[in-house]
């Protein structure tokens, strides 16, 4: 069952707009704030897991991350490519576990083997956060900007999205603080974050302007009603981009993040091993963001959406005449709302609505939109050599 969650930061900031943000036009402080960094953006992108609401199509051979599923490139590669040329590819780092590594790297050649963080078991985006701040700092420098993200997050405008992180590094730059970018909600999402914008950062450049603003508050999975009141109010999903300098998160995780704490210095020293041994698994939103003071959410006006279940994929993927997001040899016939993917098949649909389709390697998945949002009843039902390798069937 979901859990609304709100949360409040612990303390007002006492940290103000670097005047230069206030005076000067905005595109000129901008790349003024990057230059001033001493260093280029990099990127952190986690990408762990295998993705098992995307059953039959991810497998432990086949994780989430390679799939095409909103376009024709596989999610860690389109994910690489929008960050490109603000952050090339060999100052993209990747948070990853052992089993799918070699898997993921295939999926990005352009991405240094030597960039893959290879996880010594699950820690959690709190501690894949860390890791992927501590080697930014490492190899570039502390007060390095850079962004992390995850690898299964669609963005229509990958443009905006560049623009967006110039102006968060901007703020970065600027101060001691960490930025969320906040996409204007659609529609009452019970399964996103919302982020409610308070005090303008700089009063001269208003939300409505673009201008970044402090978070009053953190909603997590609220129930139709409240998000409908949220966005009512003006709230803005957590799209779960942030931007922020390495020493800046380094610090805030070790006074605010517990579940970090006694392994933070084994970090620092390069001993991995210890420090995977002495944490406790929390995210990024609950473990740093939700008891930070220290956050402020900049307003981008970009398609954004989470690739999470099969149901999503209409919202992501062109639809034909009737709604219908298809990829691979599918013919529509009297057909509207669904979702259809043919892997090395050809699929025929006829007079059905608000499906879900899935056909690979000799098998066959069929469910509607509602059941889609979650597996896991369905997996624990089949039997493990079904489950984990479909494409013998």
């Amino acid at each position: 069952m979901s859990e609304t969650r709100v949360v409040s930061p612990t303390a007002p900031s006492t940290v103000t707009a670097d005047p230069a943000i206030m005076a000067g036009t905005l595109e000129e402080v901008e790349m003024e704030a990057l230059l001033d960094t001493g260093t280029a953006m990099w990127a952190v992108v986690f990408a762990g897991g295998i993705g098992t609401r995307f059953w039959p199509l991810s497998t432990p051979r086949r994780p989430k991350q390679v799939l095409a599923l909103v376009n024709e490139r596989p999610l860690i590669a389109d994910t690489v490519a929008r960050l490109s040329p603000l952050v090339p590819a060999d100052r993209v780092l990747v948070v990853t576990s052992a089993d799918i590594a070699d898997t993921l790297h295939d999926a990005i050649p352009e991405v240094p083997r030597a960039n893959l963080l290879i996880e010594p078991r699950p820690l959690g985006t709190a501690a894949a956060l860390a890791w992927g701040a501590q080697e930014v700092s490492r190899r570039a420098g502390p007060d390095t900007v850079f962004v992390a993200l995850h690898a299964d997050l669609a963005v229509g405008y990958p443009d905006v999205l560049r623009d967006a992180l110039r102006r968060a590094a901007a703020v970065a730059s600027a101060d001691r603080l960490m930025v969320a970018l906040g996409a204007k909600p659609t529609r009452a999402e019970t399964g996103f974050g919302y982020l409610q914008p308070g005090t303008p950062l700089d009063p001269l450049v208003s939300r409505a302007e673009g201008g970044a603003c402090r978070v009053e508050h953190f909603v997590e999975k609220p129930t139709p009603a409240i998000a409908d009141v949220l966005i009512e109010r003006g709230a803005l999903w957590n799209t779960g981009i942030f931007v922020w300098r390495a020493r800046v998160v380094l610090d805030e995780l070790e006074q605010y993040t517990a579940e970090l704490q006694f392994g933070l210095p084994k970090l620092a020293s390069d001993e991995m091993a210890q420090f995977a041994e002495l944490v406790s698994s929390v995210s990024i939103d609950r473990g740093l963001l939700e008891r930070s003071p220290n956050v402020v959410v900049l307003p981008v006006e970009m398609e954004w959406d989470d690739v999470g279940t099969w149901a999503s994929l209409r919202r992501v993927r062109e639809l034909d005449d009737t709604g219908n997001g298809v990829m691979g040899e599918v013919h529509c016939v009297d057909c509207s709302g669904n979702v259809i993917h043919a892997d090395g098949c050809c699929v025929v649909a006829y007079g059905i609505s608000g499906m879900i389709v899935v056909s690979i390697d000799g098998l066959t998945f069929v469910t509607t939109q509602d059941r889609a949002t979650e597996l896991g009843p369905l997996l624990n039902a089949l039997p493990g050599s079904l489950r984990f390798n479909p494409g013998r069937h």
